[in-house]
């Protein structure tokens, strides 16, 4: 066994003037605390009263801890079975070596439970707190998907209703089996041109809590996506504003927005603008391995503990420390330097307004909606080549196969590409001369060019809900060929992937328009997630 000191861990002030609105003031809580052994504690309780630990001079206390036990020469009777890399398999042992098996450890005591939090795991998650702004933070192994489900669990019981964008991701569908809540679904705006969904307003969901409250409907959440894959960022605080005075708790799908508390060009974070949960995925614009996420909370609408038993519901029992430590360890790489997206977000701006000089490419900003989203995120850069007579798809094609370069997201006009802190400079020059390549190459031969592919209508803007997700999903099922499904009751969660939002949802009934919609990039060979029949020629329908 390692030694150990007990220590408050100092709270790392972050300064930054908010250029969108001021935001609440930041929960900060420092963890000095008394005794383990106090009884009859909960475990909210013991988050904000126990001592923390961490391994002498260690700046990711988890880290430290898992570093100290790998290099234990002890003689191993525990999991897992490679036995520290002893008994490793040879192909992945020479793709990987042998250092990420001999950290591959268990739920051994000096590495703490992360259901039961007591040592350098408690420790990490108290500094993750201080640093992302919230009251109690959470590690997630099982991605940004668990904790959007326990979040929805812990606040939404069956039959609950569920306000949340239509453009949800579609963990948020899987929540609402889970948890028997209703969706009340409010359809965000879309530009056709783009082919893409924006936010939703504070006053959509006024619109849709005061519909419920004329009904008699008990509301559990109200869940926003904020910001959406494409970067674009609903008013969450103005959500707040119409949430908070009924009770009724706001939780943000904030996946693609871990990195915002950490520049000022940043749009505001959820928690800033007060949110009770937030779910960020840690691995996906910060450097934690993919897998790895966390879920913030501030506020006291909803019960931390609820929380955790939702969490222990859904989470592996046996969690990796290898993505543990990489949550700690990207905590750790930001409170080290608080500058390290100054480089970063300056390449990205360059880099967009580079783009926006070249013909026939043009670039997606708040412009292309109508309402008033308050930012988008600088690092999200998406560019069309519809000038040019060249679908999303066509485009990325050039991209990948003419130039290497692999874009993020791909869809029917547009591609996407995420600036991270790993970009490099001749990344981002790369990525100009790509385009200028595009423009010269198609802008003059495409003028009498008609693009391939045409897009029928919005597949977010007619639905008809037939049955719940969760009645949909436990209701027998038959398979119809995808042409003769117009009318009958979906029975699968089918959409493209990414982004990973739905087309049709357990218990919708299929449009002509969702129908369309599929059939349109199914041919285009687009990958389909969700479907029994990965092809799509037919889909399961609901047997009433």
């Amino acid at each position: 066994m390692f030694s150990v000191t007990f220590f408050c861990p100092s709270h790392v002030p972050i300064q930054r003037s908010l250029v969108l609105q001021e935001s609440p003031q930041r929960h900060v809580i420092a963890h000095c605390g008394t005794s383990w052994n106090t009884p009859g504690i909960s475990e909210t309780e013991a988050t904000i009263t126990e001592s923390s630990v961490a391994v002498q001079g260690g700046t990711a206390p988890l880290v430290q801890a898992l570093k100290s036990t790998a290099a234990q020469d002890v003689s191993c009777f525990h999991f897992p079975g490679h036995n520290r890399g002893k008994a490793a398999p040879s192909s992945l042992l020479n793709l990987i070596g042998t250092r990420a098996f001999s950290h591959d450890l268990p739920e051994l005591p000096e590495l703490d439970d992360l259901f039961y939090p007591r040592g350098v795991i408690l420790d990490a998650q108290n500094q993750a707190a201080q640093l992302f702004g919230s009251s109690k933070t959470w590690f997630l192994v099982n991605g940004s998907t668990c904790g959007i489900q326990a979040a929805v669990m812990a606040t939404c019981s069956p039959g609950d209703l569920l306000i949340v964008p239509r453009n949800c991701h579609i963990s948020v569908i899987s929540a609402l089996v889970l948890s028997g809540a209703v969706p009340k679904y409010i359809v965000p705006e879309y530009n056709s041109e783009w082919d893409i969904a924006g936010g939703v307003t504070p006053s959509q969901v006024d619109r849709a809590l005061k519909e419920l409250e004329k009904d008699g409907e008990k509301i559990g959440a109200v869940l926003v996506t904020s910001p959406t894959y494409h970067g674009i960022c609903s008013n969450v605080q103005g959500i707040v504003d119409v949430c908070h005075p009924l009770h009724i708790p706001v939780i943000v799908d904030e996946a693609h927005g871990a990195h915002f508390r950490f520049h000022d060009s940043f749009p505001s974070t959820a928690i800033e603008q007060g949110a009770d949960l937030a779910v960020q995925s840690t691995h996906k614009v910060l450097s934690s391995l993919t897998q790895s996420s966390m879920l913030h909370m501030a506020g006291g609408l909803i019960d931390a503990d609820k929380v955790s038993q939702c969490l222990q519901l859904l989470q592996s029992s046996s969690p990796s420390y290898l993505l543990l430590s990489s949550l700690d360890a990207a905590r750790a790489q930001l409170s080290e330097n608080m500058k390290s997206f100054d480089e970063t977000v300056a390449m990205a701006l360059e880099t967009d307004d580079q783009l926006r000089l070249i013909p026939g490419i043009s670039v997606l900003d708040l412009s292309s909606f109508v309402s008033d989203f308050p930012a988008i995120d600088p690092l999200r850069i998406t560019l069309s080549a519809s000038d040019l007579h060249l679908s999303g798809y066509e485009a990325d094609d050039v991209f990948a196969e003419e130039h290497q370069i692999v874009s993020e997201l791909v869809g029917t006009k547009a591609v996407t590409f995420a600036v991270n802190l790993g970009t490099r400079r001749q990344d981002v020059e790369k990525l100009v001369q790509c385009a200028n390549h595009l423009s010269e190459k198609y802008f003059s031969a495409n003028e009498s060019r008609v693009g391939k592919h045409s897009y029928i209508g919005s597949p977010l803007d007619k639905f008809s809900v037939k049955l719940t997700p969760r009645e949909a999903f436990f209701t027998k099922k038959r398979r119809v060929c995808l042409e003769d499904s117009l009318g009958e009751i979906c029975g699968e969660l089918i959409c493209p992937y990414p982004p990973g939002i739905p087309v049709l949802i357990p218990g919708e009934i299929v449009t002509q328009d969702s129908m369309s919609y599929l059939m349109n990039i199914r041919d285009q060979g687009i990958t389909i997630s969700g479907a029994a029949d990965v092809e799509l020629k037919s889909i399961m329908v609901c047997s009433l």
